[in-house]
């Protein structure tokens, strides 16, 4: 009993002295969490700031292909330059190509038929000149020379009949190859390949895509997208200066040209991920642009923007002495 009543106090004791310790550490002020990177700054009086994501000057063009199938050879890699006209990649043309052969033969026998047709009216129409040079009307009867003329107006349908059987063949030999052209696909301006997500032996499915098969776009000149709240855009100017800066190193920065203003109010889309940020905001989007050469930027970058606007004054307001606080009426 003595040694329980010795260990017990002594436990208490030490639970106290932890309680004063942590009470004491939690008393003193922990010094304020420094950023990793500072915010980047507005180099301007009164501005307006707002998220802006870089595109492509051309837009970022989603490829696709207009006929689906398994993909036989990709031309480009990522980072390659694209001249209008050149090759993406191909579709597998082989039942096309059979099939393209089977229209070249009937395209053959159709061209056959029309000489065929043409020999039978050369033979017609010498048995029909052989009764109607005739001197004497008792040798050839009228019946026989009647039959013979239309026997020769008969071949001469023919002839007209294989001769539009030819261009129906030719027809469809043309639009086999158009639809064998049509498994290659090409660069529809001259750009620059960003994305690659078709492979060789991949099947290539038709419409939008959530992915694209390719995404190519004009990277001499980039594009920036600024999204403007609205409760800001009665305050936005087109000819005022505008700058945006890199996330991660605000010493980054350039000045943006002004390009256009797309008049539509949008939902936002771009977001960045503060805790504070409303979702169900609408922007004014307006497009700036800068040289590629200017920053080590890359399309589908945030950047920050910040645009130079008028100074607000304060208007005042004009109580009427009629209304003012202890007036008469």
């Amino acid at each position: 009993m003595n040694f329980r009543n010795k260990i017990l106090p002594a436990i208490a004791a030490i639970g106290l002295a932890i309680a004063v310790v942590v009470a004491v550490q939690s008393g003193q002020k922990r010094p304020p969490a420094q950023p990793v990177t500072q915010p980047a700054q507005a180099p301007f009086k009164s501005y307006i700031g707002g998220a802006g994501i870089i595109e492509a000057s051309s837009n970022n063009i989603s490829i696709g292909t207009s006929l689906p199938g398994l993909v036989k050879i990709v031309w480009v890699k990522v980072g390659d330059t694209l001249a209008a006209g050149d090759r993406l990649f191909q579709i597998d043309d082989r039942d096309l190509q059979a099939e393209l052969l089977t229209k070249h033969a009937g395209l053959l026998k159709a061209q056959a038929a029309v000489e065929e047709a043409k020999a039978t009216l050369a033979d017609a129409h010498s048995q029909y000149e052989l009764v109607r040079s005739a001197t004497d009307g008792r040798a050839v009867s009228i019946d026989d020379v009647q039959k013979r003329r239309n026997a020769e107006l008969l071949a001469l349908a023919k002839v007209e009949s294989a001769k539009a059987a030819v261009v129906a063949a030719d027809a469809d030999v043309k639009s086999t190859k158009s639809a064998i052209e049509r498994l290659t696909v090409r660069a529809p301006m001259a750009s620059e390949v960003m994305q690659v997500n078709i492979h060789p032996g991949e099947y290539a499915q038709t419409g939008v895509l959530t992915t694209p098969l390719m995404l190519l776009g004009n990277l001499d000149l980039l594009y920036v997208r600024v999204d403007i709240d609205e409760n800001d855009a009665w305050r936005f100017k087109p000819e005022t200066k505008a700058v945006a800066s890199m996330r991660g190193n605000r010493d980054l920065k350039t000045d943006l040209t002004f390009v256009r203003v797309e008049p539509f109010i949008t939902p936002k889309r771009s977001l960045t991920g503060n805790s504070t940020e409303r979702v169900d905001t609408r922007v004014l989007q307006v497009i700036y642009s800068f040289p590629r050469r200017q920053l080590p930027a890359y399309v589908g970058q945030q950047m920050d923007v910040f645009i130079e606007t008028p100074e607000v004054q304060a208007a005042s307001v004009t109580i009427p002495a009629a209304a003012a606080p202890g007036s008469r009426q």
